[in-house]
C-alpha cells in the first residue's frame, strides 16, 4: 500500500509541477450570455452575467435563439493569448460549456454549438489551442458537468423540465463523458479540465476522474469535481488534483495542499455591459501576492464581449499587472508559501523560493525601519536587498524579529519587494 501511495504521489507531483511554477492564470467566461450582457427584454437582470438564463428564467427554446445572432467577428485568439502572456499569466482556462449548455466547440453530440448553430461557423477553441501552443501558454477547459439548463437531463432547469423525469446518470455517461473525450482529444494537450458546482455523488465524481485519467493522464482535474469536502474546518483535495476555493475566496492562512482561487476583475464572470466595478491594478497585484504567499494559484477572469473582444478596462488592468510582473515575477513564479506566520493585519506578505524569502511590503513604515516578525533562530539572514535594483539594505537581528533599515519612501507604492537571502 505504501508503494502504491508513493506511486500515486509521484504521478500527482509530475502533473502538478508546471501548475505550481505558474501561480497566475487567466480564466475566460465567454458564451451566448455575452450577447444580452446582463439585459433581457429591456430590463437589467440582477446577478452575474453568465447566469442570466437562470436568473430571468428564460425558456430554453427562447434562449436558443441567441445563437442566431452570435457572430464574434472580432475574435482573435492571438490577441487574447498576448493579453494573458503580457500580464504574466502562464495558463488559460476557457468555458467550453457553461451552465446554459451552449458548447463553444464543435461537438458531435449536439447541434447546440458555436460551429453548427451560429453564423460564426468556426471553432474558437481550436484557434485558441494553436495560439497558446505558439506562445508557450498552457490551455485548459472549463466544463459544467452538473448544471445544464438546456439539456433535459442536466441539473438546474426546473422551469422547462420535470425534475422527476431527469436521468442525471444517463446525462453524465451519454453526454458529459463523450464531450469530455472530444475536448481531451481534439485540441492537443489539455492542461486542465475545470469542473464546476460539484458532481452530486462521490461515485459519479470518481467515474469522471477515472474517465479523464484514462484519456489524458497528465491533465489536471479541478477540485470542484467533488461533492463539497471540508473536514473539521480543513479543505480536502478529494478526487481533484487540487483544492478549488469559492469564487473570490482567499483563506486567512496558508493551506497545506495545492489550491487555487478563481476570481473576477469586476463583479461578474460573463460580460455584463453595466458592471463597471473594476478592481485597480494595485489591488490585483496585492491579491496575487496574498494568494501566492499562502501557497495558492490565482485564476483571474476576463469576460469577452459577444463580438469577441476582451473589454478595454480588463486589458488596461492586466497591462499594469504585467509591468509589475516583468520586474517582480521572480518573487511569484515557482515560489512556496511563507514559512513564517504572517497575519492579515501585517503590512507585508512573504513568498519563498530555495534560500530566498521575498518580502512584499504593502504598507511602508514612515520611520525608517521595517520590523519582520517570526523568523526562526535557524533562519539566518545573510543579505537583504531590493529586488528591482539589487540595492542592499542594512539590518539587525533581535530575538524575535529582523529589523531592516529602509528609505523614507517605497520604491513601489503598491508592493516593494525586498529579498532576504538565508543561510
Amino acid at each position: 500500500m505504501d508503494n502504491l501511495n508513493e506511486e500515486f504521489e509521484e504521478e500527482h507531483n509530475q502533473r502538478m509541477s508546471w501548475w505550481r511554477e505558474a501561480r497566475f492564470g487567466m480564466f475566460i467566461h465567454w458564451g451566448l450570455y455575452s450577447l444580452p450582457a446582463g439585459v433581457w427584454k429591456g430590463k437589467n437582470i440582477p446577478g452575474i452575467g453568465e447566469w442570466i438564463m437562470y436568473n430571468a428564467k428564460i425558456p430554453a427554446k427562447e434562449y436558443e435563439q441567441l445563437a442566431k445572432n452570435f457572430n464574434p467577428i472580432k475574435f482573435n485568439a492571438r490577441k487574447w493569448v498576448k493579453v494573458a502572456k503580457d500580464a504574466g499569466m502562464k495558463y488559460i482556462v476557457i468555458t467550453a460549456k457553461h451552465h446554459d449548455g451552449f458548447c463553444m466547440f464543435d461537438s458531435e453530440y449536439t447541434d447546440y454549438n458555436i460551429v453548427k448553430a451560429t453564423p460564426f461557423k468556426k471553432d474558437p477553441l481550436k484557434e485558441l489551442a494553436e495560439a497558446c501552443k505558439e506562445e508557450g501558454i498552457r490551455l485548459g477547459f472549463y466544463y459544467s458537468q452538473t448544471i445544464d439548463w438546456h439539456h433535459p437531463n442536466g441539473m438546474g432547469n426546473e422551469w422547462d423540465y420535470d425534475v422527476r423525469k431527469k436521468d442525471f446518470t444517463e446525462y453524465i455517461r451519454e453526454y458529459v463523458k463523450p464531450q469530455l473525450k472530444e475536448l481531451l482529444t481534439n485540441y492537443g494537450q489539455v492542461a486542465v479540465i475545470w469542473f464546476d458546482i460539484f458532481t452530486p455523488t462521490p461515485e459519479l465524481a470518481r467515474e469522471l476522474k477515472e474517465w479523464v485519467r484514462s484519456i489524458s493522464p497528465s491533465t489536471i482535474i479541478s477540485g470542484r469535481i467533488n461533492p463539497p469536502l471540508i473536514h473539521h474546518g480543513l479543505y480536502i483535495r478529494g478526487f481533484g488534483d487540487y483544492i478549488e476555493l469559492g469564487d473570490n475566496q482567499i483563506p486567512e492562512t496558508k493551506i497545506e495542499d495545492d489550491w487555487e482561487t478563481p476570481a473576477t476583475l469586476n463583479d461578474t464572470w460573463g460580460y455584463k455591459s453595466y458592471d463597471h466595478n473594476w478592481k485597480s491594478p494595485g489591488r490585483v497585484i496585492q491579491l496575487l501576492v496574498d494568494i501566492t504567499s499562502k501557497g495558492g494559484n490565482y485564476l483571474l477572469n476576463v469576460g469577452p464581449t459577444a463580438e469577441g473582444e476582451i473589454p478595454e478596462p480588463s486589458k488596461k488592468i492586466l497591462e499594469e499587472v504585467g509591468r509589475w510582473m516583468k520586474v517582480n515575477g521572480e518573487s511569484i513564479y515557482g515560489t512556496q508559501a511563507s514559512p513564517i506566520n504572517v497575519t492579515q493585519d501585517m503590512p507585508y506578505r512573504i513568498t519563498k523560493k530555495d534560500r530566498k524569502l521575498y518580502l512584499h511590503v504593502f504598507g511602508w513604515p514612515h520611520y525608517g525601519e521595517l520590523n519582520v516578525l517570526g523568523l526562526k533562530e535557524d533562519q539566518k539572514v545573510t543579505k537583504a536587498y531590493f529586488l528591482v535594483d539589487k540595492k542592499e539594505l542594512n539590518f539587525k537581528r533581535t530575538d524575535s524579529s529582523l529589523i531592516l533599515s529602509i528609505p523614507e519612501k517605497p520604491l513601489d507604492p503598491i508592493d516593494t519587494v525586498i529579498v532576504l537571502e538565508t543561510a
